[in-house]
């Protein structure tokens, strides 16, 4: 790997900035002094100091967004500013969301260049629990209930899996689903005669939204959060254990 995109891929810059502070001597490989930008490193092998201070390599970077409304979850748009360009200062390349939020929802989004997690965590087998904090036009009857957790027509070729509903209050639900089809929760309220209102995903598998990124703002995630949903990608669902059944 070229030692500018490695310094890129730490976190120190754009590019050119880290082009700059290599010719200005601020980097060093195995103790000694980069003067080319363009020299070669063994990522995990070489030691890489920036000002003095050893970088450890990461091979993939992972960050929590909560996600405002008229947002798009894309790379790139023609119309819209998405996700990506939220993270513009995090210098570091291909990232992109993992699944999608609708333009109007807010809420916890996932953003990675890891794509073999990514892969796991969507992947229809594994069940990932994905939970929404929902406003609707009235509040829910318990029938209602019973039938979204039971599962409803949204005019697939099959019902939804059974959900989960939490009444917060008299018009606010947490609904967890473990799909992801096109506008799913709000076909899911409307199956049931609601209104979706307002929409926010507030977690995903074992992360949870941190409540104190406003909307827009961003974090890395802890290891301790990497690990939860790299857990989460590779285990089965107890779902699947209690069935027997290869979802």
């Amino acid at each position: 790997m070229r030692l500018d995109k490695f310094l890129c891929e730490m976190n120190l810059g754009t590019r050119s900035q880290v082009k700059s502070y290599v010719r200005r001597g601020q980097a060093s490989v195995n103790g000694v002094t980069a003067v080319d930008p363009q020299m070669k490193i063994r990522e995990g092998m070489d030691e890489v100091a920036f000002r003095g201070q050893i970088l450890c390599y990461r091979k993939n970077v992972y960050y929590m967004l909560n996600k405002p409304a008229g947002v798009v979850s894309a790379t790139r748009d023609n119309t819209a500013p998405t996700v990506v360009s939220l993270l513009k200062d995090c210098g570091r390349e291909g990232l992109f969301p993992v699944g999608r939020l609708d333009k109007d929802t807010e809420g916890l989004l996932l953003l990675t260049d890891d794509g073999e997690l990514a892969h796991r965590l969507l992947s229809p087998r594994k069940h990932v629990d994905k939970t929404y904090q929902v406003t609707v036009e009235r509040s829910l009857e318990t029938e209602d209930i019973l039938r979204l957790e039971q599962g409803v027509d949204i005019g697939e070729e099959k019902p939804t899996l059974p959900a989960r509903v939490q009444v917060l209050e008299d018009s606010v639900i947490r609904l967890t689903i473990q799909e992801g089809k096109f506008h799913q929760v709000k076909r899911m309220l409307q199956a049931v005669n609601r209104q979706v209102l307002a929409l926010k995903r507030v977690s995903f598998g074992a992360l949870e939204l941190d409540q104190s990124l406003e909307p827009g703002q961003y974090r890395e995630l802890t290891p301790e959060e990497i690990l939860s949903l790299q857990d989460c990608g590779d285990g089965e669902n107890s779902r699947d254990r209690r069935n027997g059944q290869d979802a």
